[in-house]
């Protein structure tokens, strides 16, 4: 582990591969799981604003459980969240013709409906942040679905922490990424 400004940050983010491979998985992050996807409190002002514009790219059953949970949840540790259909799929997943899992934001964020172009925890995938009172936490997550990510990232010789630069970027700020990349490559020696 290593500390940048209020972060701690574990050095798997710096030794693991990866690079989404949405052909294999099918995006199976946003279908499976125990939870939504984490979100801030500002986030969930964001997804209350931007509904109106994405609701028309959304499921059926994905309008029928926001509208019926709300844009948003919060969970038993009073977490915020996005809510899931039946407590499985992402309210927010949507289908290409290929039967891959993608995001609604997403995709009305690239056909230039909305700005904002998903939940930061999502973005950041796998890396998961936990904010404590004095820093925050910057830990890899490794869940078996992602096996062929970690493959392919290996292949590619891709770490993580370069595979999410633009994620890391719009959590911490350019100058944070800056000296991560400092960090990585004194590690790499």
């Amino acid at each position: 582990m290593f500390q940048i400004g209020k972060t701690i940050v574990s050095e798997d983010i710096l030794e693991k591969d990866f690079l989404c491979n949405l052909s294999a998985c099918k995006g199976a992050c946003c279908l499976d799981g125990e939870a939504g996807a984490p979100l801030d409190k500002e986030e969930t002002k964001m997804l209350a604003e931007i509904y109106p514009k994405v609701k028309h790219f959304l499921r059926k059953k994905g309008i029928e459980t926001i509208e019926k949970l709300g844009t948003f949840v919060v969970n038993e540790s009073s977490e915020f969240e996005t809510p899931l259909i039946d407590g499985a799929d992402c309210a927010y997943v949507i289908f290409d013709k290929n039967k891959i899992a993608l995001c609604a934001i997403e995709e009305a964020y690239n056909q230039g409906e909305i700005t904002w172009k998903k939940p930061v925890s999502c973005h950041l995938y796998p890396i998961r942040v936990k904010d404590y009172s004095e820093f925050a936490a910057v830990n890899y997550h490794k869940w078996g679905i992602c096996d062929d990510a970690c493959s392919l990232g290996k292949e590619l010789q891709v770490p993580v922490y370069k595979f999410v630069k633009q994620a890391l970027v719009r959590k911490f700020g350019q100058n944070w990424y800056d000296e991560l990349e400092k960090v990585a490559q004194n590690h790499q020696k």
